[in-house]
């Protein structure tokens, strides 16, 4: 063996971070810094925890976070536009028939100049593109753990509010909207009366052919 070259088993001699973080909790631990409930109670032995660490050594766990630039409204609103978002807003389509569907797109291949193009697809390829972004069944955008989590939320909820000794919440009836009705504020150029809206159709449709309305002899 060469001088100054150690052979060991690989895996047997742990650098110095991973030994901080595979330690961390056991300090934590002997700290009584930890405090278990319910189920997890058991693990309040040195033992039981130890044991429970075990498989967890077996995994580098390195975490690497800090604070967003523009705070953690900014953070949220960045994460907001990929989990309450549809494939393409409305605003961004300019027309649509059976046959096309025309919309605009930002490329950002472009590094000075207009990013801004109109595409237009087959509306079948819209409509093929557009599921891509919808999730199949069983999936969801967003999953809660623990005390948010689905099955048991609405159990978990109230049993903290009953250890943390809080009042019910009172679950109010949600305001009626008002029914407005579908009218033109503009009054009829013809007679001063109301007018009222009777058909509607989208952009580029020709709209049904209609007599004008007769005018009642007085």
């Amino acid at each position: 063996m060469q001088a100054g070259v150690l052979s060991a088993r690989a895996g047997f001699i742990p650098t110095v971070s991973t030994l901080g973080h595979l330690e961390r909790l056991l300090a934590l631990h002997r700290a009584g810094e930890l405090n278990f409930f319910g189920d997890l109670a058991a693990l309040s032995e040195p033992q039981a925890f130890a044991a429970y660490l075990a498989p967890l050594r077996k995994k580098e766990w390195v975490v690497y976070a800090k604070p967003p630039f523009g705070g953690p409204e900014a953070g949220l609103a960045y994460l907001s536009r990929y989990t309450h978002r549809v494939a393409i807003s409305n605003s961004r389509i300019v027309s649509a028939d059976a046959n096309t569907v025309a919309f605009r797109w930002k490329d950002y291949r472009i590094k000075n100049g207009e990013r801004l193009k109109v595409i237009r697809l087959a509306t079948p390829e819209f409509i093929r593109r557009f599921l891509i972004h919808v999730l199949p069944d069983g999936f969801h955008r967003i999953r809660h753990y623990g005390l948010l989590a689905s099955g048991n939320r609405k159990a978990n909820i109230a049993k903290a509010r009953a250890l943390l000794g809080a009042e019910p919440v009172k679950n109010e009836d949600p305001p009626t909207a008002e029914i407005i009705p579908l009218t033109l504020r503009e009054p009829c150029p013809d007679c001063g009366g109301q007018m009222r809206i009777i058909e509607t159709f989208r952009r580029g449709q020709k709209p049904q052919t209609r007599a004008p309305p007769r005018k009642v002899a007085a």
